[in-house]
């Protein structure tokens, strides 16, 4: 790496940390910490959610994925928009007034257990272990996807990039909180959104436009344009079906609680969604016509031929000037920071307000919850890196795994809850315990190739029903609360 590339790599670094300390001084209490006092605007919640959705697979699994086989590899990418799209319009609103008025929740298992009236709390105990289960795992993929760009782009030994990258993330996290973390995700979401935007750009410029493009990657491969090139049904299946995980991840849905309204939700969705159709149009994009650059100029490929999640990092290089490519680079950076900056705070938050004060220490201050939240930060984070110390972990096997957990654990539970007033605390529990079950014993047992959302998904929610049918219907106080946010969702969208 040149000079350049690294002193604007230093920047980028010490603007989140500055970040970080902005959020400290802003943060007064657990609700600031956590969710950052709930006064988010459009623009900050739309980012948020979206930068904290897109790991480093964006600007390098996606492109690379795209260069190697063409773009039968973007079916993931529209299974994901359309499961955003849904996800903002059926869970956003509801979730945000639901939250507030059941006990002003700050957490998911904060808002199962007052949904359902759980004073047993075992709603939250569940749930708080699914989430540390999961999100371990999660967080653990992103401390080894930061681990990778600093080895190869610095070339520093395995586990002293470890260390380096998950510093990085844990300092600002550990400072700021929830308004931390959400004020670095806008500056790493506009980050990622001009490096997508501009590279493919540039390339169509090298190459003589995009039907020179097209043409060049269909001489190389004539199937790298056709969508059902080397995928079966089942393929395009589960590929779609990762968008099923949106209704589920703790980490998303915690930026719908933490917008200042409910009217604040139709904009941040607009916002959203362009900003995510247009990064991940852009991320094909780079794969699909980084295969011209690269036929046309075989003496650069090498970088790329020997690993193709290297065509977002070897383009950016070639085709832009030092300063402009370390800019561009610190978008990958800013992919895996912005993951798992939000991983950690869901599960130190859990960890706080779900475990600390609710069986340990009841009387806490808020001072005494802040702190630690923050020491829970660094606990998590510390396990997180022991499970990726290992050089060859594998981080989309790692993803996918958390993924489909949460998806099919939380996601049926959240939907349903949202939208039918019969559901009750027991057809939640079952619900997110199917979930969590079936996607454990068919990651494991593998039956046939369909990825284990589905089925845990599906399996859930069938439990969710039948358990709710056959136990009594919820308390009138619990369907008057239900049919009171159902109207208040209604006149504020």
């Amino acid at each position: 790496m040149s000079t350049p590339i690294v002193i604007m790599f230093a920047i980028y670094i010490a603007i989140m940390l500055l970040i970080g300390w902005f959020g400290y001084r802003s943060t007064q209490d657990l609700s600031d910490y956590i969710l950052g006092g709930r006064k988010l605007g459009a623009f900050v919640v739309a980012l948020a959610a979206g930068a904290s959705d897109m790991s480093g697979w964006l600007l390098m699994g996606l492109p690379g994925a795209i260069y190697t086989e063409g773009i039968s590899a973007s079916w993931i990418a529209i299974g994901l928009i359309i499961g955003a799209y849904l996800n903002w319009l059926f869970v956003a609103p509801r979730l945000r007034v639901y939250t507030e008025r059941s006990g002003d929740a700050l957490t998911l298992p904060d808002y199962f257990s007052n949904r359902f009236d759980d004073r047993n709390n075992i709603l939250r105990i569940v749930s708080a272990v699914v989430i540390l289960v999961f999100f371990t795992l999660y967080c653990a993929s992103g401390v080894v996807a930061g681990a990778r760009l600093f080895e190869s782009m610095f070339n520093m030994p395995y586990h002293t990039a470890l260390w380096v990258g998950a510093v990085c993330t844990i300092a600002y996290v550990f400072i700021g909180g929830f308004l931390a973390v959400s004020w670095t995700d806008t500056v790493q979401a506009s980050l990622m959104f001009t490096a997508l935007v501009l590279t493919p750009l540039f390339i169509l410029n090298d190459v003589g436009g995009a039907g020179e493009a097209v043409s060049v990657a269909q001489q190389v491969n004539i199937n790298s344009v056709n969508m059902l090139s080397g995928v079966s049904t089942l393929g395009v299946l589960s590929a779609l079906a990762w968008g099923l995980g949106y209704f589920g991840q703790p980490h998303i849905l915690v930026r719908f609680m933490a917008a200042d309204s409910v009217q604040t939700i139709p904009n941040a969705r607009r916002i959203g969604m362009t900003w995510m159709i247009l990064c991940l149009a852009g991320a094909v994009a780079v794969g699909f016509f980084g295969i011209a650059y690269f036929h046309a100029n075989p003496e650069l490929a090498s970088g790329v031929e020997a690993n193709a999640e290297r065509v977002f990092i070897e383009l950016s290089i070639l085709l832009f000037n030092p300063w402009v490519a370390g800019v561009l680079l610190a978008a990958i950076l800013a992919a895996v920071m912005s993951t798992l900056s939000a991983q950690l705070l869901v599960c130190s938050s859990s960890l706080t307000q779900d475990i600390y004060k609710t069986f340990i220490k009841r009387d806490a201050s808020d001072q005494q919850l802040v702190w630690f939240g923050r020491t829970m930060v660094l606990a998590v984070a510390l396990v997180a890196i022991y499970l990726a110390s290992d050089p060859n972990s594998r981080v989309l096997s790692m993803v996918s795994y958390a993924w489909a957990g949460f998806g099919a654990a939380f996601g049926p539970v959240v939907l349903l809850s949202l939208v039918w007033s019969r559901m009750t605390r027991a057809g939640a529990l079952a619900g997110m315990i199917t979930g969590a079950l079936v996607v454990l014993l068919w990651k494991r047992l593998a039956w046939i190739e369909l990825y284990e959302i589905v089925p845990g998904f599906l399996l859930a929610g069938v439990a969710i029903y039948l358990v709710s049918m056959m136990t009594a219907a919820p308390s009138r106080e619990t369907t008057e609360l239900f049919d009171a946010v159902q109207r208040e969702t209604r006149s504020g969208s």
